[in-house]
């Protein structure tokens, strides 16, 4: 039983193909492409005023330097979010359940910020490893716990995503598979565990979309303490 609820989070394959890849480009064609018109239809516009308020509340506290990251930012954002909603559909699987694309996303986002910090303010970027008044006995401790803390930054971002909508998602099948159950012997606790199954499922959309927002701000943090 416990395999079974499991295996949602098994990459599908076809002919002993992945199909992560496909699930990973495929949503990218449901999102309405610019077109050449004066004016643009109501898709194009909602969308286009999502991605210029969420750029600009993430950018305000950067200064011109990060202002370069814009179009990464928004179109993790775009990813992330598709991913995760796609992913509570069913018969669908979700790409950022699997710690590797996680992973695979936010080491070479939060190398690069690292390596722009080591680059253009050295002196700066090392001092956040050693807080200014730090006691002399303290210091080596001190400097050992905050590369830790550095190199753990990716680890944390990936798990978290990883985590997040794993547990929502064994918690949806399990319920649902408790009101399948249920609805013979007892139908209306049957009714009751289906309503919880809905609020669970409204949840797990606000989780998806917070989750996404998360991870981009979190990204976007550790560039303002490299810039």
């Amino acid at each position: 039983m416990m395999v079974s609820f499991f295996d949602q989070f098994a990459s599908p394959l076809l002919f002993k193909i992945p199909l992560i890849a496909i699930a990973i480009s495929l949503p990218w064609l449901l999102f309405p492409t610019p077109s050449t018109r004066w004016i643009n239809n109501r898709m194009i516009t909602i969308q286009t005023w999502l991605i210029n308020r969420f750029t600009n509340q993430l950018l305000t506290p950067l200064n011109v330097k990060g202002h370069k990251w814009a179009l990464v930012f928004a179109s993790l954002m775009i990813f992330l979010i598709t991913m995760n909603m796609l992913g509570l559909l069913p018969y669908t699987f979700t790409p950022t359940t699997q710690l590797s694309l996680n992973m695979a996303l936010a080491v070479p986002l939060w190398l690069g910020t690292v390596i722009i910090g080591m680059k253009d303010q050295p002196t700066i970027s090392l001092g956040h490893l050693l807080p200014e008044g730090t006691p002399p006995l303290l210091v080596p401790a001190l400097i050992i716990i905050e590369t830790i803390s550095l190199f753990i930054r990716p680890l944390a971002l990936g798990v978290r995503l990883t985590a997040n909508l794993t547990a929502g998602h064994l918690l949806i099948q399990l319920i649902a598979t408790a009101v399948f159950v249920l609805s013979s012997m007892m139908p209306a606790v049957a009714a009751l565990t289906a309503a919880v199954l809905f609020l669970l499922t409204l949840l797990e959309v606000a989780v998806a979309m917070i989750q996404a927002y998360v991870f981009v701000l979190l990204l976007s943090l550790y560039l303002q303490e490299n810039i």
